[in-house]
């Protein structure tokens, strides 16, 4: 009875000193696959994303298609951050002129977003993009939502004030009124917002780096991915 209870009690050990080692080796393989599917975690990056959901046919773009690295911003343009580090941006873009590329997507959060995207889209037709997304961003708090604004502060009449921008601008104004009352663009913008929640973006600015998503926003960082991504 006594040998009865010790070969027992010896299957018991057995059986317990697999079953370790077993998940031991099991957790460090998951550890194993995470680390080799997560690959190019230095310098801020996170793993590519698909070249197909970041960058669209008309989506805006600056620089040339062959340039060696592809910036890809999911912006806002009643962001603040967005309009604040947009110098930052044009900057880079031009210490690094032929070899940098700068593709801009929308990402839509604030109340008057859409109707700055159309005021853009209608501006890119007439090859004045870039022009009215810097005199947006430069005006930014006499249209848009300004953190710190006292509680029932009179709100602008968007519309009057993108109106004026097209003007300024030297666009056809009627026919961005039109696009604007038909939200010609918004099946774009809506297009765009989708992508951006498919690839996890859930702030902005968001920036990708040759499909590597910025992990950390800030000039260093954004300079070291950039840099990075030019030596290889």
């Amino acid at each position: 009875m006594r040998k009865e209870f010790i070969v027992l009690g010896l299957i018991v050990l057995i059986v317990g000193v697999a079953a370790y080692f077993g998940s031991s080796y099991y957790r460090t393989s998951v550890q194993k696959e995470s680390v080799v599917s997560n690959g190019n975690n230095n310098s801020g990056g996170k793993p590519k994303a698909s070249i197909e959901t970041l960058i669209r046919p008309d989506s805006p773009t600056l620089g040339p298609a062959d340039a060696k690295v592809t910036v890809v911003e999911f912006l806002d343009p009643e962001c603040e951050a967005c309009a604040g580090f947009s110098p930052v941006v044009k900057k880079i873009l031009s210490e690094n002129e032929g070899k940098m590329r700068l593709v801009v997507r929308y990402m839509p959060f604030h109340p008057s977003s859409m109707k700055a995207a159309h005021l853009l889209e209608a501006a890119g037709e007439e090859g004045k993009f870039w022009q009215a997304l810097e005199l947006i961003f430069r005006k930014q708090s006499e249209w848009g939502e300004v953190h710190g604004a006292p509680p029932g502060a009179a709100k602008p009449d968007v519309d009057k004030v993108f109106e004026g921008f097209a003007k300024e601008l030297g666009m056809n104004v009627e026919k961005y009124i039109a696009a604007a009352r038909e939200n010609k663009y918004t099946a774009k913008v809506e297009r765009d917002r989708k992508d951006g929640q498919t690839l996890g973006v859930r702030k902005t600015p968001t920036f990708f780096v040759n499909g590597r998503e910025l992990a950390r926003f800030s000039e260093a960082d954004l300079r070291a991915l950039i840099a990075e991504e030019m030596a290889k």
